[in-house]
C-alpha cells in the first residue's frame, strides 16, 4: 500500500521514531496509540515494516511480565478464580458456534477453525499455534489473522466506551475484556485505558485463559488427524506468574516495583502503536467477506453473552 504522502526515508524514519517515543511519555493514551500508529503509516508508510511483527511480539511480552510486579498472588488466584467457569463456557460456545456458522457460509474447515480457535482463546496467537498443528497453508492463516487484527482494533477502541456506557465495574469490565477481546495485547490495552484494576483482573483472566491453547491443540490435532505435529506452549506466560510470585514473597522497594510497572504500561502503549502500524487497508480488503462474517459473528455473540454473564453473576 503506497503512503499519502511521498517523503524521503530519512524524514519517514524520524516521524516514525519521534511517534514512538511520544507512546512510551504519559501524553498518548492506547487507544490513541493504535488508531494513531494506522493512521501515520497510511499518511507516510511504514520505514521498518520487517521489524514491526517481531518488535510488537517481544515487547507484549517485556510488558506483560513487567505487570507481574505490580500483582500479588492472592488476588490473582480470586481473579482467575472469578474467571475460570466463564472462560470455559466462553471457548466452548465460540468454538460450536463458530463451527456451524462457518459450515452454513461454505467457508473451508481450516479457515473456519482457525478463526473460530482465534476467537475462543487469544487471537493472534492461537491461531499461528494451531495453523501447523491443522497443516493450515499460509493463505487460512493470513486470512484468519486479518480479520482477527481488525477486529482486535475495533475491540481496543469501542469497549473502554462500553463499559462506561454500561456503567461497569473494574471487575466487571477486567472480565469482560479478558473473555471478549482475541489478543491479549488488546485485551491489556482495554483494561488498561479503563483502570488499574480491570488491568490487574483482565491480564490474569486472559494469560489463564491462553493456557488453553494447549488442550485445544490437541482436540485439534485430533479432529484434523495430523501426525508428528509439535505444539507450542506460551512460555512468557510463566515469567509472568514468577514474577507475581517474587512481588508476593520477596517483595521489591515499592519505588522500584512501581517503576518496574509503569514502564511496562508505556511499553504496552508503544506495542499497541505498532499493532496499529502494522494494519493496512490492503489487510482488511484481503481478508474477504464470509470470514469477516464468521469473525464478527463470534465476536459479537461472545460479547453478548458474557456481558450478560457478567452483569448477572459479578
Amino acid at each position: 500500500m503506497k503512503s499519502k504522502f511521498n517523503v524521503g526515508p530519512t524524514l519517514q524514519k524520524a516521524i516514525f521514531i519521534i511517534a514512538m517515543l511520544l507512546c512510551l511519555s504519559t501524553f498518548v493514551s492506547s487507544p490513541v496509540a493504535l488508531v494513531g500508529g494506522f493512521i501515520l503509516v497510511f499518511l507516510f508508510g511504514h520505514p521498518f515494516t520487517e521489524l514491526n511483527h517481531k518488535a510488537v511480539n517481544l515487547l507484549l511480552k517485556v510488558a506483560v511480565v513487567g505487570l507481574g510486579f505490580g500483582m500479588n498472588i492472592t488476588e490473582t488466584l480470586e481473579a482467575g478464580q472469578d474467571g475460570f467457569l466463564l472462560t470455559v463456557f466462553s471457548i466452548v460456545f465460540t468454538l460450536v458456534l463458530g463451527y456451524f456458522i462457518g459450515k452454513n457460509l461454505g467457508m473451508g474447515k481450516r479457515t473456519s477453525h482457525l478463526l473460530s480457535s482465534g476467537t475462543a482463546i487469544c487471537g493472534g496467537s492461537a491461531i499461528a499455534t494451531v495453523a501447523p498443528v491443522i497443516n493450515a497453508d499460509e493463505k487460512d492463516m493470513s486470512v484468519s489473522l486479518g480479520v482477527v487484527f481488525l477486529l482486535n482494533s475495533i475491540a481496543l477502541v469501542l469497549f473502554p466506551i462500553f463499559g462506561h456506557l454500561l456503567d461497569l465495574t473494574q471487575h466487571q469490565f477486567g472480565l469482560w475484556s479478558a473473555i471478549a477481546i482475541h489478543d491479549t495485547s488488546s485485551v491489556v490495552g482495554a483494561a488498561y485505558a479503563f483502570g488499574d484494576e480491570a488491568l490487574r483482573i483482565a491480564t490474569t483472566v486472559k494469560l489463564a485463559r491462553a493456557l488453553w491453547i494447549i488442550p485445544l491443540s490437541l482436540v485439534s490435532l485430533y479432529l484434523f488427524k495430523g501426525k508428528g505435529k509439535s505444539i507450542k506452549i506460551p512460555w512468557f506466560i510463566f515469567l509472568f506468574i514468577i514474577a507475581i510470585l517474587l512481588n508476593t514473597f520477596f517483595p521489591m522497594p515499592s519505588n522500584i516495583s512501581s517503576g518496574i510497572v509503569s514502564i511496562s504500561k508505556s511499553l504496552l502503549v508503544l506495542t499497541l502503536f505498532l499493532i496499529g502500524a502494522g494494519l493496512s487497508v490492503d489487510k482488511i480488503r484481503s481478508a474477504g467477506w464470509r470470514p469477516m462474517i464468521l469473525g464478527v459473528s463470534l465476536w459479537i455473540a461472545i460479547s453478548a453473552a458474557s456481558i450478560l454473564i457478567i452483569l448477572s453473576v459479578y
